[in-house]
């Protein structure tokens, strides 16, 4: 039996980014994973490895639609090889897999693979090539989620499939139908088309990416209509048949007639869930919600104290740096520290092109909570830097108090936004107003010159640009 002061359920971000924060702070730390690489879905099956496959779909795109208009002469049709682009991807996954191996070792952190199960509160076992029994402390479950689906539908992973079987295909699709307009559904629905796929998106609600600004929502269904892909939203699924190779999918449309869409693979993309299964929290006396969550206080402890758990096991986005954030909280809560999140400014993205950034609140919410507020918007197209790249489509557009100017919400569409929402979560870090981001210096020619632009719209509507 082996003890520990901290042990660490869960290999994803916020697990080995919490193992980390705590053998940094002192702890003898141990980090329990059930499959043979570290990283989590995440890593494995799911930030890392669609963006490796939109970045390679874009640069297709590219060289077949756009390298002309600059210039560029390509002899012959441009092709690709769909196998080589999944090699690639799984080199980049691979390589980044074994980056956390190399932070293990440099932090001297134990790292157990089989699947981890609590015996009693103090008690976990691990169940690999050879059972293991630790001891400790403090435990941190990070076990995180797996996608969900709807109770009707059977995921066969060949004809109806999810996210992970949809980063390993071995051939495009002929007509791809997913159901959910979130953001999985749309970045993978983005690479196939871009591959030649016909893609359909059915969605539930009356606009794609619901959970974000209005705004973004009208901005990035034009662009992906003027690309190919159709939409079918306010629409209800009511069930999936699928046989050797094809599958139909029946909904009600909004006038609740009855429509099919029929393709060689269905997408289900509804959103993940919490993973649990196996982990034993009734013998440890975890409690759970209707959802299955980990239930959880503000400093994310369970209602047994020295039991954590951390990311999409417990409330709130279902983010990987939402989940290091809150592993880093939980390892400086431990050591004694006062460390804060500000889950107000989590920024969330879409990597579609263009790509889509959030932090704050939208327009909606502020509507709908009474709050007075100052709204400024401006177009990437009237950007130097958008012209001369050629990617025109979006727009950066901030929300700030009526009477404070405090920035209350800040929504971007456009290239790079991505990373060009982390001048926004600054700002609005230390309640900047919509007039300190005008007054800033932005360097010209660049895509944040909107941020700029938009903050004078907000401020005293007076954009210079437009």
């Amino acid at each position: 039996m082996s003890n520990y002061d901290v042990v660490v359920i869960g290999s994803g971000p916020g697990g080995y980014v919490s193992a980390i924060r705590c053998a940094q702070l002192g702890m003898k730390t141990a980090l329990v994973e059930k499959y043979d690489t570290l990283g989590g879905t995440c890593l494995n099956v799911g930030c890392i490895p669609s963006k490796a496959l939109l970045d390679s779909s874009h640069h297709f795109e590219d060289t077949q639609k756009h390298l002309e208009e600059h210039g560029i002469e390509v002899q012959g049709p441009v092709t690709f090889n769909l196998a080589k682009m999944m090699e690639r991807k799984s080199g980049v996954v691979s390589q980044t897999t074994k980056g956390i191996d190399f932070l293990m070792d440099k932090n001297k952190i134990d790292v157990l693979h089989g699947v981890g199960a609590f015996e009693d509160q103090n008690t976990l076992t691990v169940n690999g090539k050879e059972k293991q029994t630790l001891t400790a402390k403090h435990f941190i479950i990070a076990t995180g989620s797996k996608p969900a689906s709807l109770p009707f539908i059977n995921i066969d992973k060949k004809r109806v499939i999810t996210s992970t079987e949809a980063l390993s295909m071995t051939e495009v699709p002929k007509h791809l139908v997913i159901i959910g307009g979130g953001v999985i559904g749309l970045e993978l629905g983005q690479v196939y088309r871009r591959l030649g796929a016909e893609v359909s998106v059915v969605e539930y609600m009356d606009r794609i990416i619901p959970t974000m600004d209005g705004a973004q929502s009208k901005e990035l269904t034009k662009v992906l209509k003027k690309q190919g892909v159709k939409f079918f939203l306010s629409h209800q699924v009511q069930g999936v048949a699928a046989d050797r190779d094809q599958v139909t999918v029946t909904a009600l449309d909004k006038k609740g007639q009855e429509v099919q869409f029929t393709g060689d693979y269905c997408l289900v993309s509804v959103g993940r869930k919490p993973y649990t299964e196996g982990l034993g929290l009734d013998k440890a006396g975890v409690a759970v919600n209707e959802r299955g969550q980990v239930q959880v206080n503000d400093h994310l402890q369970t209602n047994i104290p020295h039991i954590y758990a951390i990311g999409d096991v417990v409330r709130g986005a279902m983010l990987a740096h939402k989940a290091e954030e809150e592993g880093v909280m939980v390892a400086e809560l431990i050591a004694g520290q006062k460390p804060h999140i500000n889950y107000n400014l989590i920024p969330g993205v879409v990597y579609t092109w263009p790509e889509v950034a959030s932090v704050g609140q939208t327009e909606e919410q502020l509507i709908a909570s009474g709050v007075a507020y100052k709204s400024g918007q401006f177009p990437m197209r009237a950007l130097g830097r958008s012209r001369a790249s050629g990617d025109l489509d979006g727009f950066v557009k901030i929300l700030s108090d009526a009477q404070t100017d405090e920035l209350l919400g800040v929504h971007m569409v456009g290239a790079r936004v991505a990373d060009l929402i982390a001048e926004a979560v600054t700002a609005m870090e230390f309640r900047a107003s919509a007039e300190d981001l005008a007054r800033m210096s932005h360097a010209h020619p660049t895509y944040a010159e909107a941020v700029k632009e938009a903050a004078l719209a907000a401020t005293e509507n007076r954009p210079l640009h437009i």
